[in-house]
């Protein structure tokens, strides 16, 4: 089987550009995950590179197949200039991290917290994973691998998280939509929920 990690990033450069900053986070008993910085105009784009070397597995699997299973690498879109964003580099590898660590398989529609703002001063401590395919398209591997999705993340004030809960993850970006919210706004307040 082939080393996935460079054809990742391979496609995120494709999409993305060069990345102007990298940084690595290893946790223990875990895959070192790289979280790489591409800057766009106004907009600043923070990819994982490293979750996808494996695969998710089910956790309710007795053995996890090495082979098979769903890949996912994570993908968060700010603008630059109004906040301390770079410091979201850790919580995105612990995001990242998240299957290997927590048995989670992540998938667009997922909420995933972190329990702290993702950088300082920030009104959001999680995320809805949204569907892959706009920015950065799949990444087909050879069979019996699935591809690599590259999956955007969406940051949630605590109050749209509650109600993402109970709402689902389509009614919130519903609402998001309707209010035209800026979701790249790095400090933007909670959308109206009643």
């Amino acid at each position: 089987m082939a080393d996935v990690l460079p054809l990742v990033e391979a496609r995120l450069r494709t999409a993305l550009g060069e990345p102007d900053a990298r940084a690595a986070v290893t946790f223990l008993g875990t895959d070192r995950v790289e979280v790489l910085r591409f800057q766009a105009g106004d907009i600043v784009r923070y990819a994982t590179l490293g979750m996808s070397a494996q695969p998710m597995a089910d956790p309710t699997a007795v053995i996890a197949d090495p082979v098979a299973g769903p890949r996912a690498e994570l993908v968060l879109s700010v603008r630059t200039g109004l906040a301390d964003t770079d410091k979201v580099l850790r919580p995105l590898a612990v995001l990242a991290a998240s299957p290997q660590v927590e048995g989670v398989v992540v998938a667009p529609g997922a909420s995933l917290d972190v329990g702290e703002p993702l950088w300082p001063g920030a009104p959001f401590t999680s995320v809805l994973v949204a569907e892959p395919g706009g920015l950065v398209e799949d990444l087909e591997l050879d069979e019996p691998m699935e591809p690599v999705r590259f999956l955007p993340l969406l940051p949630m004030t605590p109050n749209e998280a509650a109600w993402k809960r109970v709402h689902g993850a389509q009614a919130l970006q519903e609402r998001w939509l309707t209010r035209e919210t800026d979701l790249r706004h790095p400090a933007r307040a909670s959308v109206a929920l009643d």
